[in-house]
């Protein structure tokens, strides 16, 4: 295994200086990770708190998602839907999901 930035090189050999450096660099790798984590996990909270948007923003007004699920419960597909509003299938489910 090689980490070319670093100009490291770890060979199949049994080196417990090696193996010692690679569990370091594994261990502040995963400690990095938690940290980044948490910190976008506090970002969201805060976000939500100052009231922002997270994720996308809805493709549909209110008025056309109500005007969806009643197309849908009138019979309509809901391919046919999704083709004309210009929104995945998926999304017509998670539209009828949140009605």
């Amino acid at each position: 295994m090689s980490f070319h930035k670093e100009r490291l090189e770890f060979s199949g050999k049994s080196d417990p200086i090696a193996r010692l450096t690679l569990q370091l660099m594994g261990a502040f790798a995963e400690f990095e990770r938690v940290i980044i984590n948490e910190r976008r996990i506090e970002g969201i909270a805060k976000a939500r708190k100052l009231g922002r948007q997270i994720g996308a923003r809805p493709k549909l007004s209110t008025t056309q998602a109500d005007e969806l699920r009643q197309r849908v419960v009138a019979g309509e597909s809901k391919m046919g839907l999704a083709v004309e509003y210009g929104i995945s299938r998926q999304a017509v489910y998670n539209y009828l999901r949140q009605g």
